[in-house]
């Protein structure tokens, strides 16, 4: 048997905690009454200290037991003229602590998607053309699309970052602490480094996981 977490909690740590719950329990119902999301499903939680702007959230679409850690922060950019949600996490995504979801286009979540803390996904880059203006001043790239199928774990500190067209990671994927994933990959791929290849795949005749030049 598993023991629960809670036992190991100091007792002084106890009231710190039950306020964290409550806190971010009102914050959920707050978020759902008051700001325009293009949807926000059942059971979701969204802690305190996670930053999603009120203008930002009619692009941000929240599908039912959706989980959000503290210090996520949500962001949309500027550019593209579509009405679509620019933010989309299916049902049951986890997003760990610190992690940063930047879209100009769209980023979609499928059902189930984990990520570890301080995974970055952004599917832009600040524009830096021309040489004698500030970065900051130039806006960002026209960037593309990013797709994580269903299912797909990613590990701490990956990043995944679009230039252009789509990049689609393929469902019941993996990706390594620290990687960066410039590409798309097929499903059932185990993916790290920098930049991020194919260390292994599914084959689903033999039912095992095998290298690629396997």
């Amino acid at each position: 048997m598993i023991a629960n977490r809670d036992s190991y909690r100091p007792f002084w740590k106890a009231p710190l905690f039950f306020f964290s719950r409550v806190a971010t329990k009102l914050n959920t119902i707050w978020l759902r009454a008051t700001y325009p999301f293009a949807a926000f499903g059942r059971r979701v939680s969204v802690h305190y200290s996670c930053d999603i702007s009120r203008s930002i959230s009619g692009f941000v679409s929240l599908g039912d037991d959706v989980y959000m850690a503290p210090d996520v922060w949500l962001n949309t950019a500027p550019g593209s003229g579509s009405s679509a949600s620019k933010i989309v996490l299916g049902r049951g995504c986890k997003i760990g602590r610190r992690t940063t979801i930047s879209s100009r286009n769209q980023i979609i979540l499928e059902a189930d998607v984990l990520l570890a803390p301080s995974v970055l996904l952004m599917d832009h880059n600040h524009e830096f053309n021309d040489t004698e203006l500030p970065i900051h001043a130039q806006g960002v790239t026209e960037g593309g699309k990013i797709v994580i199928e269903r299912n797909c774990w990613l590990g701490h500190g990956a990043v995944i970052v679009c230039n252009y067209g789509e990049l689609t990671l393929g469902r019941n994927s993996v990706v390594g602490a620290n990687a960066v994933v410039t590409k798309s990959f097929p499903p059932f791929s185990v993916i790290a480094g920098n930049p991020a290849k194919l260390l292994k795949t599914y084959d689903e005749r033999t039912r095992k996981w095998i290298k690629p030049h396997e």
